[in-house]
């Protein structure tokens, strides 16, 4: 009779007949612990306030979703006049497009000479048309030509440790310098900052810094933001400078440069906080062209939590203006407003996350016990929690983040893996240790992007450890290296072995935003165009999904199965992984996850009878042609 609830064998008993049967023990169940409901019930209840953080989480990053197109004024005052026009008659075109800020740069003394507020001679060539004057041809002099020129060249002095003198030459006053001075910070431009400020425009102040400064922070202008040039902040080098920078940044926000480790500038957003800005190197720019910029920014903005969208002019005023149009659609079609930034630091509660502390230790514990070794899974589990403690330099808040990120993505295949719908469990557990990563994890410095997630390469390769671990039987681990060691090797063992080794070490080396792997120009394409029009999912997710699925259906013979979990595991790992990017919105990250939820159960659910289709053809193609035996048919 024919058993009406049939329970399928473990993974590796399942086989399919003919060359592709197994050659492997099963894969043993896990140990079912007497503490399993107790530490289900504390992850449980450390959830409560998990969520809590992540609602308060969503709602600082909805009041964030303000930015600033600004203009870098410089380079598109020179523009204008390429073109013919006057500066604020090309501003008045591009803020009609979007752009609603303007970045100055502060003065140098060549600027005051370029508008002619001050003259400027070598002191070769004054001493030549005035001998016997005692000019030093050494020297570089200046003098005068407007009331403004008159006032800078009486303060000009004053802001330098460079000795300088006033000489009178052909009856004229001059003001000589030991050195070139063109290159030296001269302070704000006034007239032009006013200016910008009455046209409601947000403006950004670059200052220069030099050692021959007194004061290198003195005359800065009131104004929102500012935004350090060169690889280090004002005063960086001698820390009593850079006090006197950060007691005179008041109310200013100095701006975090995507891509740009500014020495000194963590000194600064300890006080102030800080506005996180993004920009492009103009000869990309260039290189890719106004359409893909634009995508860029639109990305920077939705996505990475970009405030201030630093712009520059392409080459040509067409170009520009086809930039700034696409901008500003793609932030619209993204919900992002384009206005004057609000910005509050994200200060998440501390009693909260103390709370939530709970839920990724019970877990990790549970893990450990659930190895059908259960001293070798705590011997794990132990060393895996030193090792997140020592990365994080005993932070406990970021140790217990790490924890939660490699542990609860191995949890629900380490608890079951007998069924499809074993993977709903997987993933159930995966976005539960989503919910204590964000709540543990973000702060106002990795929500900033100052503070990435250490350990987060870990988050992708540990899960697969732990998975693989709980493969081990259920005997004496000395016996099982004996019996790994003696096993017969196929070539094509090898070249399976050889195969996911390979796709594991693509999957590791192409995580994060900047890898040392490029893309394909079609790859490239199609991830521009998925992002200008959904949130584009991570491939890891979109191929892990559907593996595990695979896996866990056991379709395929042997240990093929064991190694579609393990894609499952990279799959699961992903989804924490992608939430461990803090300066990305929870909800983007959410919608991320959920798309590729979908479409990899979408791609597993049609793979599974495709493959079946597949191997049954494989082991019965032909044998419908092949002549019976007559002498077969006589012996049965």
């Amino acid at each position: 009779m024919t058993d009406p609830n049939p329970t399928r064998p473990p993974l590796m008993a399942r086989a399919a007949p003919g060359p592709l049967a197994p050659r492997s023990p099963d894969a043993p169940p896990p140990t079912r612990s007497r503490l399993t409901v107790p530490l289900l019930a504390v992850i449980l209840l450390s959830l409560i306030p998990a969520l809590v953080l992540a609602w308060q989480r969503v709602q600082f990053e909805q009041a964030q979703k303000t930015v600033a197109l600004v203009m870098d004024y410089p380079a598109m005052a020179v523009q204008a006049q390429r073109v013919g026009l006057e500066p604020q008659a090309l501003l008045d075109r591009y803020k009609a497009l979007g752009v609603n800020g303007a970045a100055v740069y502060e003065d140098v003394i060549g600027n005051l000479v370029q508008r002619g507020d001050l003259y400027e001679r070598r002191g070769s060539d004054l001493a030549a048309e005035n001998p016997g004057e005692g000019v030093n041809p050494q020297w570089v002099y200046m003098r005068a030509l407007t009331p403004r020129g008159a006032e800078e060249l009486r303060t000009l002095p004053g802001r330098y440790t460079i000795p300088t003198r006033e000489v009178t030459i052909a009856g004229q006053k001059w003001l000589g310098w030991p050195t070139d001075p063109d290159f030296l910070p001269a302070g704000p431009n006034m007239p032009l900052i006013n200016d910008l400020k009455a046209q409601g425009l947000v403006v950004v102040y670059r200052p220069y810094d030099d050692e021959a400064l007194r004061d290198p922070a003195g005359d800065w202008p009131d104004v929102p933001f500012i935004a350090f040039t060169g690889d280090e902040v004002i005063g960086a080098r001698v820390p009593e400078r850079l006090e006197r920078v950060n007691q005179a940044l008041g109310n200013r926000l100095p701006a975090i440069i995507e891509s740009s480790d500014q020495r000194g500038l963590d000194t600064l957003v300890e006080t102030h906080g800080g506005a996180r800005m993004f920009a492009l190197n103009p000869s990309w720019q260039n290189r890719i062209g106004p359409i893909d910029t634009a995508s860029k920014y639109a990305l920077a903005a939705r996505e990475r939590s970009q405030r201030l969208l630093y712009l520059r002019p392409f080459p040509t005023v067409y170009e520009t203006t086809t930039f700034l149009k696409r901008t500003s659609d793609l932030l619209q079609h993204s919900g992002v407003k384009v206005g004057q930034p609000v910005i509050t630091p994200f200060q998440p509660n501390a009693t909260l996350r103390w709370l939530s502390v709970f839920g990724p230790l019970a877990a990790l514990l549970l893990l450990g016990l659930s190895f059908p070794l259960p001293r070798l899974g705590l011997a794990v589990a132990m060393l895996a929690g030193l090792a997140a403690l020592g990365l994080n330099g005993l932070r406990p808040f970021e140790s217990v983040a790490l924890i939660a990120a490699i542990t609860f993505p191995a949890l629900g295949l380490v608890l079951r893996r007998s069924k499809v719908t074993d993977w709903f469990l997987a993933t159930g557990l995966s976005l539960i240790g989503v919910l204590f990563v964000s709540g543990l994890g973000a702060n106002r410095d990795s929500v900033l992007g100052l503070e990435p997630f250490k350990g987060v390469g870990l988050t992708l390769l540990v899960p697969l450890v732990f998975v693989g671990l709980s493969f081990l039987p259920r005997q004496d681990i000395r016996k099982t290296a004996q019996d790994i060691y003696n096993a017969p090797l196929r070539l094509g063992d090898i070249a399976v072995m050889a195969l996911g080794l390979g796709v594991f070490a693509l999957v590791f080396l192409r995580r994060g935003n900047s890898t040392g792997l490029g893309v394909s120009d079609t790859e490239a394409q199609l991830r521009q165009n998925l992002q200008d029009t959904i949130i584009r999912p991570r491939f890891k997710e979109v191929a892990g999904h559907p593996l595990g699925l695979l896996g866990l259906s056991g379709v395929l013979p042997g240990y093929f199965s064991l190694l579609l979990l393990l894609g499952g595991v990279v799959g699961q790992a992903s989804i924490l992984n992608t939430f461990s990017h803090f300066h990305t919105p929870l909800l983007i990250s959410a919608a991320r996850v959920f798309i590729g939820l979908g479409v990899g159960l979408l791609l597993g659910l049609i793979l599974i009878p495709v493959v079946q289709y597949l191997l049954r053809l494989w082991n019965t193609y032909g044998t419908r042609r092949a002549p019976k035996d007559p002498a077969a048919e006589v012996r049965a």
